[in-house]
């Protein structure tokens, strides 16, 4: 299918090397509330990210799950393959909303900060549990206080705030309701200013 529509970029700004201490301290509250995500997935074998970026956050579930066979996925772009290639991952171009793998193909898939980015968040999240046989971590930016912080910090002020790339937006509550009609929740943080869920395979 061929579209004539931009795809959405997301933020250039690069949040995980930022050198601000407030931001800083943001991220490790980010880290420790994924961190304790993951101390609850028993050593899933097969592990997808989806919007997998850089890498960042695919290299550190490597170096907690050292046995798992990790792959990432994201739309084609030239300079993320660099990164990819220098950082050692196995990644792959492609649709969140059609994802080419078969059914239960994944113990854990991954979408962390992608659903805001996404035309339609409801097919991605059927393909993702279409390809997951246990569980789903996913995080989203909590509004509207992502966009208070960010007019607070004077960022994106003519856009009221919103991050560019930033298509849907979500209370902790509405994007935990989105991830319940395809998984069962299971766990729910919010690490200022994101929503971070935890969720199960529904059998």
């Amino acid at each position: 299918m061929v579209t004539t529509e931009p795809v959405p970029t997301g933020n250039t700004y690069d949040k995980y090397a930022s050198t601000n201490p407030i931001e800083q301290r943001m991220m490790r509250g980010f880290f420790g509330a994924f961190d304790t995500m993951l101390d609850a997935v028993a050593s899933p074998a097969r592990i997808l990210e989806i919007g997998v970026g850089e890498g960042i956050v695919t290299q550190r579930v490597i170096e907690r799950f050292p046995k798992a066979s990790v792959l990432g996925l994201d739309l084609p772009d030239d300079d993320l393959a660099g990164d990819w290639a220098e950082r050692g991952l196995s990644c792959v171009f492609g649709d969140a909303t059609t994802l080419p793998f078969p059914n239960d193909s994944f113990d854990l898939v991954l979408a962390i900060e992608v659903f805001e980015h996404l035309p339609d968040p409801e097919g991605a999240l059927h393909e993702l549990a279409r390809v997951c046989s246990g569980q789903l971590i996913a995080s989203v930016p909590f509004e509207p206080i992502w966009r208070v912080g960010n007019m607070a910090r004077g960022r994106y002020l003519r856009q009221l705030g919103n991050t560019p790339g930033h298509i849907n937006h979500w209370t902790g509550r509405g994007f935990a309701k989105l991830v319940a009609t395809q998984f069962e929740v299971a766990a729910t943080a919010n690490p200022m200013p994101w929503t971070m869920v935890r969720a199960t395979s529904i059998e």
